[in-house]
């Protein structure tokens, strides 16, 4: 009997191991679908966060940081968008999906209700919607492949 519940117990935690290893399969550097903006996704406790840690054009037209212009709430028009944190909450579901968070589109000011696909190693299906997901849309994120030094 001992040794039943020895083998029970250690393919439990086998298999946490393994949910565990599937979950953090999306850390690491994005770059998105238009190639404006890279997203670093980290964990914090057991849900999954994003922010903006490269843009392609980081500057304004006067030579200075860009900021979220469009944000609804004055206050905070002028918080730079580089290290701006625009996915957050993210619950791993099983069958490399993430979803229960939300996404903040800096271009318009709005943040959406999204889930994140993970199509393969190297790409996800990120869609952001109002309401249920039939009415939104999906960019496709590549994984950055940084350079060995």
């Amino acid at each position: 009997m001992k040794r039943f519940i020895l083998l029970f117990l250690a393919q439990l935690l086998s298999l946490a191991i393994f949910a565990q290893t599937e979950s953090d399969a999306i850390l690491g550097v994005w770059e998105s679908g238009s190639g404006k903006a890279r997203v670093k996704i980290d964990k914090a406790g057991e849900k999954f966060t994003g922010r903006i840690v490269w843009l392609r054009e980081p500057n304004n037209d006067e030579g200075k940081p860009k900021t979220d212009k469009n944000n609804p709430d004055e206050k905070l028009r002028s918080t730079p968008l580089l290290g701006y944190r625009l996915l957050r909450d993210f619950q791993y579901k099983g069958d490399k999906t993430w979803e229960e968070g939300t996404i903040y589109d800096p271009e318009n000011g709005s943040t959406y209700s999204c889930t994140i696909k993970m199509t393969d190693e190297n790409t996800l299906d990120v869609r952001g919607f109002i309401g249920v997901s039939l009415f939104g849309r999906t960019d496709v994120w590549k994984r950055v492949q940084l350079k060995k030094k």
